[in-house]
């Protein structure tokens, strides 16, 4: 099979559950949910512990993509055995890759794309890095840092304020034109485009 046969693996980092849906760790799972409606597709249960959506993202003619949305059904540190598996099922190149995940150290509302790189202390990016390496790309989208002393893992796990919820349908939109743009078109174009 020939890289250019094989499909794109978007993959929407959360937490699997109704109690954690609205959750700023969630804005990964919230982007694949749009995409997914998007490529009017729905998901559907994988044998690799993840939710999946097979389609096709974009015009027709050469910027046609073919994808694979993903959910991964563990819990956040434990994504990488699902997108592993995953990446086997379907043959994808690791830099077909994209992770889309939550960042703290991006300011709310705020889009980061790239290309391999550290974990930044996020779990699910330490778990995919451990299973099969740091070369996929990442959509991080800013959350920002918690406020006073509110511990990290409290913020992660809450859900967006009622300020940040005036935004979020259009940050969440904005995140999966973001997506839709790097596997179209690639990297530096999206980058050039989103990268605030």
């Amino acid at each position: 099979m020939s890289d250019d046969a094989a499909p794109w693996l978007i993959v929407g980092l959360g937490n699997p559950g109704a109690e954690y849906a609205g959750n700023r760790h969630n804005i990964g799972f919230m982007v694949a949910d749009l995409l997914a409606e998007r490529i009017g597709g729905k998901f559907k249960a994988h044998k690799a512990r993840a939710q999946v959506v097979e389609g096709r993202m974009g015009p027709p003619g050469p910027l046609n993509r073919r994808v694979v949305l993903a959910k991964p059904m563990s819990f956040m540190n434990l994504s990488g055995g699902p997108v592993t598996a995953l990446r086997d099922f379907y043959k994808v190149p690791l830099d077909r890759i994209v992770a889309v995940h939550d960042e703290l150290d991006i300011d709310y509302a705020t889009l980061r794309l790239k290309l391999g790189g550290g974990d930044n202390g996020h779990n699910g990016l330490k778990s995919m890095t451990k299973s099969m390496g740091a070369d996929y790309h990442r959509v991080r989208c800013g959350i920002g840092r918690p406020p006073g002393r509110m511990q990290v893992a409290d913020f992660v796990l809450k859900d967006f304020s009622s300020t940040e919820r005036k935004e979020l349908d259009w940050f969440v939109d904005r995140s999966a034109d973001a997506v839709e743009c790097l596997v179209q078109e690639g990297l530096e174009r999206a980058q050039s485009a989103y990268n605030s």
